[in-house]
């Protein structure tokens, strides 16, 4: 990718490191498909995914849905040590462009950071399969601060 000077928020070096010790141990998607983050840098994530058979379509390929998968996850969590604690990242879209097949090896996903607000990111993924570039995708997210309780908000608890 480019090196483009953004502006970014500040970076939590601490969120990084954890989200890096977590690899073996964060559930779902992730863990199924197998991704590790190698690196998380201010604006900067590299993620690995080990191609396996049962991710194969019956062509030889690894199917879309997993690439998007793994698109996904680079997507949001390059955002994670620039947003304050208790925010998180929702993927509202992104646009995906699949260059290459890939059949077999590993999966390198680096994502950038092209723009971070306060309510909204734009991030960018560039996915190497050796050094083959199979696919490319940009993404729009949305920021979202942790839901107020009502107790907190001075709303009025619904009544039945």
């Amino acid at each position: 990718m480019n090196a483009t000077t953004v502006t970014l928020p500040e970076f939590n070096p601490a969120i990084a490191q954890s989200m890096i010790a977590a690899n073996d141990k964060i559930p779902g998607l992730p863990r199924y498909l197998g991704i590790a983050i190698e690196t998380l840098e201010p604006g900067w994530l590299v993620a690995t995914m080990p191609i396996r058979e049962e991710l194969l379509t019956v062509m030889g390929a690894i199917h879309g849905g997993v690439m998007a998968g793994f698109v996904d996850h680079a997507l949001g969590c390059v955002l994670y040590p620039l947003m304050k604690q208790g925010q998180w990242a929702a993927t509202t879209e992104f646009k995906i462009n699949y260059l290459a097949a890939v059949k077999g090896g590993t999966l390198r996903a680096e994502s950038q950071v092209l723009s971070c607000g306060k309510r909204s990111a734009v991030v960018r993924v560039d996915v190497t399969n050796g050094d083959r570039l199979v696919c490319v995708a940009q993404g729009t997210l949305l920021i979202s601060d942790p839901p107020r309780s009502s107790a907190a908000s001075g709303a009025a608890p619904n009544a039945a």
